[in-house]
């Protein structure tokens, strides 16, 4: 798996959408816990927890298949 910091994320619905499209696994990683992003109980956890202002400032994933990583990437810069 890969290791990737995304920041500054203002557009939530895309973000999510661009994670579901994808075909390995996405997960959220940090402070000890990781969690499955794909699972609608994760992203509400994961919005609780990084949420503020409109955006989230900074995610930290581990992404399974290169592919998605090209997909998450193609998110972060527009």
């Amino acid at each position: 798996m890969k290791r990737v910091k995304l920041k500054n994320i203002t557009n939530i619905d895309r973000f999510f959408q661009t994670v579901e499209s994808c075909d390995g696994n996405v997960k959220l990683v940090g402070e000890g816990l990781e969690l499955d992003l794909k699972s609608k109980l994760a992203q509400y956890f994961s919005l609780a927890k990084c949420f503020s202002g409109g955006e989230i400032g900074e995610l930290e994933l581990l992404i399974e298949k290169d592919e998605d990583m090209q997909k998450l990437l193609q998110f972060a810069i527009g």
